[in-house]
């Protein structure tokens, strides 16, 4: 049975801006499922934040075996009940994948349990895209290092929890590095975060970060069935575990608006 993936676009610059558009007609949510559904293991459908319940229904959900999502204007936009939805599916077993500064998404920051704030800097750059992990599933088929002439800084420090695993290290013309390939551990659902896509420059055509998206998904796909309740998945948060549970311990601290970007 093919995974089946919904990539979630925030669909705001590729409607109000001559260049994003240009590059992406159908919008960077189209490019990336057009390329993932070019392999015959996966089923790559769209929707996006002004679709109703955001496209993320609970029929949708428990229809996604992978979630993709890219946002970056609309971040307060996005509903609190609903991001309740889609974390309690990852905790449940669904994968998921933020794409660039979807690290300051609500989602992305629930789960990090982190401000996830970082440095920046939007110069059309070049960065370098290093494998720190070999063999890692991410990295298949990919060479030791690849470029995209063109893409937003993003450094270090990143206030981020430390990663199961850092498949990739980005460095940038101006100096910076950046760990800019991690992956995660929430409940039952696995979790990747994937630095490179700022929406001027046309990085999702890329086929190497084509190959990065793809290889992701084959990765984070559980095919465990879901959990009913995600109170039951391993290493929940403190305050999504049963009473008895927050009763022995003080609860998780929820990350504020602090931050860089």
């Amino acid at each position: 049975m093919a995974i089946r993936v919904t990539v979630w676009g925030e669909n705001v610059h590729e409607r109000n801006n001559r260049i994003v558009a240009g590059i992406y007609p159908q919008g960077m949510h189209t490019t990336i499922a057009e390329a993932l559904n070019r392999d015959p293991g996966v089923t790559a459908t769209t929707v996006t934040l002004q679709d109703a319940d955001h496209g993320l229904t609970p029929a949708r959900l428990a229809a996604t075996d992978v979630l993709i999502w890219w946002g970056h204007a609309a971040h307060g936009e996005v509903r609190d009940d609903i991001v309740d939805r889609l974390c309690d599916a990852v905790w449940s077993g669904m994968g998921i994948i933020f794409l660039h500064s979807a690290h300051f998404s609500k989602p992305f920051k629930r789960l990090m349990g982190s401000p996830c704030n970082l440095t920046w800097r939007e110069a059309g750059e070049r960065e370098r895209l290093w494998l720190t992990s070999r063999n890692h599933p991410i990295a298949a088929g990919l060479p030791d290092h690849f470029e995209l002439e063109q893409e937003e800084m993003y450094g270090e420090p990143f206030g981020v929890p430390e990663p199961l695993e850092t498949v990739f290290v980005s460095w940038f013309q101006g100096g910076e590095v950046f760990r800019s390939g991690l992956t995660y551990k929430r409940g039952a659902g696995n979790v990747f975060y994937f630095r490179p896509g700022h929406e001027t420059y046309p990085t999702y055509h890329d086929a190497n970060v084509q190959r990065v998206i793809l290889n992701a998904v084959k990765w984070a796909h559980n095919p465990a069935a879901r959990l009913a309740d995600p109170n039951a998945a391993p290493n929940v948060p403190v305050d999504k575990a049963p009473e008895s549970i927050t009763e022995r311990g003080p609860r998780l601290h929820q990350a504020g608006e602090e931050g860089f970007r």
